[in-house]
């Protein structure tokens, strides 16, 4: 039985939630992985049982739930940061490595999806293949966004060394010229969609780092876990301000 679309509308707010919610990926995923010492494998196992949890409830629920939803938008992103750490550094892929085998993986998915269904649109995200398709598509694009931000603002293992605060502004460019894109031209909004949201994710990672890393490297050392829990409630904050427009939205259409 079809549903009701299972994601929120694409507003102003949806994207500012999006870039706390990876930035909470970068600074949670290091927490778990190097502040708790349990390594990126054994980070990425137990964000892919969250993963797999989340996406499950997500699928078996009736109706679109904002706080379900973005719960699982933050086991992606936990989840992408350790995967792309483990390739880049505990397989020794690199960062141009891992960037070329996650890019490969996630148009691979978009390909099978389209291929299946028709479209990758997010506006009917309304059946459990159709959602599985959705969850797995952001799960490559989050793992993307960071292997993208560690290649752009690292100096080791290839990267290019524009440095966390210039890897911040460069990916805040491109999105501003992803949004020039959507309001002044026809282009698929579609494209765009995924274009931003791949993009919001090394700006998150890029973000993150520059709040927990040494001064030395750049950073403001601030601590992962606070700064985890700083963006959790601000997430919350926003999630709420949202969910209350939209009730009062849909009782000013009835």
């Amino acid at each position: 039985m079809k549903v009701e679309s299972k994601v929120p509308q694409v507003t102003l707010l949806f994207w500012i939630v999006k870039i706390a919610a990876t930035t909470l990926g970068e600074t949670g995923g290091d927490w778990v992985s190097m502040s708790l010492n349990l390594g990126y494998l054994i980070g990425s196992a137990i964000f892919a049982l969250l993963f797999v949890g989340f996406v499950t409830a997500q699928v078996r629920a009736r109706a679109f739930h904002p706080s379900l939803y973005w719960a699982t938008i933050v086991a992606t992103t936990t989840l992408g940061t350790t995967l792309a750490d483990f390739a880049d550094r505990s397989l020794g892929l690199g960062y141009p490595g891992g960037v070329t085998i996650v890019s490969a993986c996630l148009l691979a998915s978009l390909a099978v999806w389209y291929r299946v269904e028709g479209s990758v649109s997010v506006d009917r995200i309304n059946t459990p293949r159709v959602e599985w398709f959705y969850w797995v598509t952001i799960l490559f694009s989050q793992t993307l966004g960071t292997a993208l931000g560690d290649w752009i603002a690292g100096d080791d293992r290839g990267g290019l060394g524009f440095g966390y605060e210039g890897g911040a502004l460069l990916f805040g460019g491109l999105l501003a010229c992803v949004s020039a894109l959507y309001f002044w031209t026809a282009l698929s909004r579609t494209l765009l969609f995924w274009a931003a949201f791949v993009l919001t994710r090394p700006l998150g990672a890029t973000l993150g780092d520059l709040f927990d890393k040494p001064v030395a490297q750049g950073g403001l050392a601030m601590s992962r876990l606070w700064a985890s829990v700083a963006l959790l409630a601000f997430m919350a904050l926003c999630v709420a301000w949202m969910t209350m427009a939209q009730t009062r939205e849909r009782r000013s259409l009835r």
